[in-house]
Parts: C-alpha cells; structure tokens; sequence
C-alpha cells in the first residue's frame, strides 16, 4: 500500500503526444485564417490553459496584438477570440488523434500504481469535443483513466482548482495531500497547487523541450541537460514540487518519497 490514494495526469506532453505537437500548428493555421502570422514560440507560450483562454494569451502577445490592429482597426477584443476559438476547435479535433499514441513508459507506469491500489484521474487544457476523439485512441492503447475533467466541464478552468476538485468527488480520493498531479505545463502544475496536491512537472515529454523522443535521442548530453534544466525552472517556479523526465520516472519517485 501507500500513503497516496490518486495520481491525476494531464494529457498531452504527459501521457500522450511526447513534446505536446497536436496543437502547435492548427494555433498558427487558426490565426493565419486572419491574416495574422504567428510562430510556434507564440503558440506554445501559454500551453496547458483552457483553449480560449490559450488564444486570448496569445493575442495578448505584443506582435500579435500589433498585427490584429493594423490588419482589423483596433486590438483584439474577447470576440475577437470567439472567431479564433470557433476555427480552433474544429481544426484541432481533425488532427488530434494523429499525436495521440502514448508515452513510452506510460502504460507500465498506470499498470504500477494500480498495482498499488491508487485510482488514476486526468484533466486537460483540451475541450470535450476534442478528447472524444483521444480517448479511443488511448482506450487501444490500454489507458483508459478513471475520469476526464476537462476545460470546459466546469465555470472555471485552469489554473483554478476546480477540475481537481472534481477529481476528488470522482475518484473518492482525500486529503489533497494524499493525490498527486502529474503535468508538463504552467497551468497544469498551478491547478495542483491550487487545490493542496503534491504536484509533480515533466522536463522532457512535454511542451518546455518541445522534443519527439527520436529527436531528443540525436541531441548531445549537454543540449539535453539544458532542455532538462530550463524546463525544470519553469515548472519550479509555477509550483512543481518534484520534476522528472517523464511519467516513466513516476514509479521511482514516489517510492522515494513513501520512505522520507
């Protein structure tokens, strides 16, 4: 047994989609249907928030924000974000299933907790509409968590503790201290703190490195180590307690940490 009931997991950049590429591309398609150039960089800064509040960060950005003045008169408004969201979420839909295949290691390490008798959450940046197209392509896979919560299932999304919350009456799982959150992003590792988890960030699967795993295989040790240590000071700063590569390296963290 062990003094943890629950590990919640985000998705992509944690589970799935190693270097979180699904939406990377359709935010700069999306914003090119306005005739407004986006880069990679600005789509990927503000990942793991709920989608539209994604796009709003996005137009936020000072170039961005510059560019939507020049081509439409003013600077971007909240319905201004509306358009973007209603061409985002179709486009990400199509393509999602594609980045869907699991991380190396994640099956071993769900087969290890439930091995264990702790019960497995998730929740996502992702909207409902989006992961009903994930979870049977993860289902094939043979992870099929206990609940999905996410971005727009409750008033408010992350990094607000609500989905956690939620997590919590799903899973029948408490104290907070007693759960874990598992995530690859800013938001992801703010809604665990939010709701009083042990929050644990991932360096290298998710959206800081940026990396398929062949592509980090090709880098020298040292251009690793970097990814590994920027990554890891994003994370700490948003509140990570613990960080690790990826959630292969869960197992042997939280076995150190039962015996602390």
């Amino acid at each position: 047994m062990t003094k943890f009931k629950a590990v919640v997991f985000d998705w992509a950049g944690t589970m799935i989609d190693f270097g979180s590429f699904a939406p990377m591309g359709v935010f700069v398609k999306a914003f090119a249907k306005f005739g407004i150039t986006a880069t990679i960089e600005q789509a990927r800064a503000p990942m793991g928030a709920p989608k539209w509040h994604h796009i709003r960060a996005m137009m936020n950005d000072p170039d961005i924000a510059a560019q939507w003045k020049q081509t439409f008169g003013q600077l971007p408004q909240d319905e201004d974000v509306d358009a973007v969201y209603k061409i985002f979420v179709p486009m990400n839909e199509d393509v999602v299933a594609d980045y869907a295949s699991l991380v190396p290691g994640a099956l071993d390490t769900v087969r290890w907790l439930r091995s264990r008798g702790m019960k497995i959450g998730s929740t996502t940046g992702y909207t409902r509409s989006i992961m009903e197209r994930v979870l049977p392509v993860a289902a094939a896979q043979g992870y099929e968590p206990d609940n999905l919560i996410c971005a727009d299932d409750l008033a408010e999304g992350r990094p607000g503790p609500l989905g956690m919350y939620q997590c919590f009456v799903d899973l029948a799982v408490y104290p907070p201290s007693a759960v874990i959150k598992v995530d690859d992003t800013e938001p992801g590792i703010a809604e665990g703190v939010a709701a009083g988890c042990v929050t644990v960030g991932l360096a290298l699967s998710g959206n800081y490195a940026g990396k398929t795993p062949e592509e980090l295989a090709s880098l020298p040790p040292e251009a690793v180590d970097a990814l590994r240590l920027y990554a890891t000071a994003q994370l700490k700063a948003a509140g990570a307690d613990h960080v690790i590569d990826t959630v292969a390296d869960l197992p042997a963290l939280i076995e150190s940490l039962e015996t602390r």
